[in-house]
């Protein structure tokens, strides 16, 4: 994989490293000659003399070392429909235990969430919240699973494979949504955890990831086919259509056909609204229209399940029988209305097998009114469901 120039690391010496809150001793990383330490997680390689951090702005030289400076602190907790991540295939209508932490390793103009993943605050993350009483947070609220979202995981990865085996212990899946900037060998570890993940395609060529993102479309690609054909991981795709930005005929087909061709036609695809946020506040929300076109051009190209996002669009939410095309779970937004699935994961018209991973019957979640991130942290030594706090967008990447 090729890698992105390291970028000049961003921090002072005044350092998460000194205070105890948070700090964690970080994996991936080497020495260099010239007495810098460099960050080998994802293709930045930031390299940092004492007290930098990198760009993520949570991973951080102390001494020698490099240390992960947000280990078991969150910028809040939620119970959500699995469907919202987005997963339509993973238990659908199971809940999952939601959470996340702060900063990131790409710097999208377009961050939906970007209070959090652009957030240099960390001294005021949520108190800790230790894997094992996140594992009973989901017991205790009935997650099926745990989510790492709102920002990053892979930037959080230590703490976050920590959780998933916590949550593994008690029988609680671990779900990655992630953009998928990583270097192969984290990247091996990682996933070897993961249960599910949905990774962002967020455009389909070089110039987009480098003129909005500062990455490089690679590495992603490498992630999506390494997860899909090496890993029991199970596999979605987020695509958020940005008009004029990615949402061409010509870039939508490329990427239809790179999925189906490279993944094959089973990998769920999500296309979903931007809505004018951070630093792309003058272009215009993403019409209906554009996700209806995005959704008819990957049909076109073979893929099977293709679904629509921050948009109410029926169609769009439906799971469909590739082979006789019949109805076979209906939702309305995140919600699901009807769930037609028999042996598991069969359709009662014509028994054609469906992709995923499902149960008998959907899961329980029904909705418990609007849920929201939590502004406290779960639970340092007791587990109790989080306080509701405030959503950082109500078209944020959940």
């Amino acid at each position: 994989m090729a890698a992105s120039p390291a970028p000049t690391a961003h921090g002072t010496a005044s350092s998460g490293a000194a205070r105890g809150s948070g700090v964690h001793a970080a994996l991936w990383w080497h020495g260099l000659d010239d007495g810098r330490v460099q960050c080998d997680l994802c293709p930045r390689e930031c390299k940092l003399h004492e007290g930098q951090r990198g760009l993520c702005f949570v991973r951080e030289r102390a001494g020698n070392a490099m240390v992960l400076t947000t280990y078991g602190r969150s910028s809040g907790f939620c119970v959500d429909p699995i469907e919202k991540k987005p997963l339509n295939h993973f238990y659908p209508g199971s809940s999952v235990l939601s959470f996340g932490t702060a900063g990131c390793n790409l710097t999208c103009k377009f961050c939906q969430n970007w209070d959090i993943s652009k957030s240099r605050d960390v001294d005021r993350l949520a108190a800790q919240a230790s894997p094992q009483a996140i594992a009973q947070a989901c017991l205790q609220t009935g997650a099926k699973s745990v989510a790492y979202t709102y920002n990053d995981p892979v930037i959080f990865a230590e703490y976050a494979m920590d959780v998933a085996d916590a949550c593994h212990a008690v029988g609680v899946q671990s779900v990655a949504v992630t953009a998928g900037y990583m270097h192969a060998e984290p990247r091996r570890t990682f996933y070897a955890k993961m249960d599910a993940a949905n990774v962002d395609l967020k455009g389909f060529t070089e110039a987009f990831y480098r003129d909005l993102c500062t990455g490089e479309l690679q590495p992603v690609l490498d992630t999506l086919a390494y997860v899909h054909h090496q890993t029991n991981c199970w596999l979605e795709i987020t695509t958020l259509l940005i008009p004029g930005a990615n949402d061409s005929d010509a870039e939508l087909t490329a990427l239809s056909q790179w999925v189906a061709r490279e993944l094959g036609p089973e990998v769920p695809l999500h296309f979903t609204a931007f809505h004018p946020d951070y630093k792309l506040r003058d272009v215009s929300a993403t019409p209906v229209a554009t996700v209806q076109r995005a959704r008819r051009i990957a049909l076109d190209q073979g893929l099977h399940y293709v679904y629509t996002g921050n948009v109410h669009d029926s169609a769009g939410g439906t799971t469909h029988c590739p082979h006789c095309g019949a109805a076979l779970i209906v939702r309305d937004w995140h919600l699901i209305t009807q769930y037609r699935l028999q042996d598991v994961n069969a359709c009662p018209d014509c028994g054609a097998r469906i992709a995923g991973r499902f149960e008998v019957q959907q899961g329980p979640f029904k909705g418990f009114g609007r849920q929201r991130p939590s502004s406290e942290g779960v639970w340092a030594n007791r587990t109790r469901p989080a306080r509701q706090g405030r959503q950082p967008s109500a078209w944020a990447r959940q």
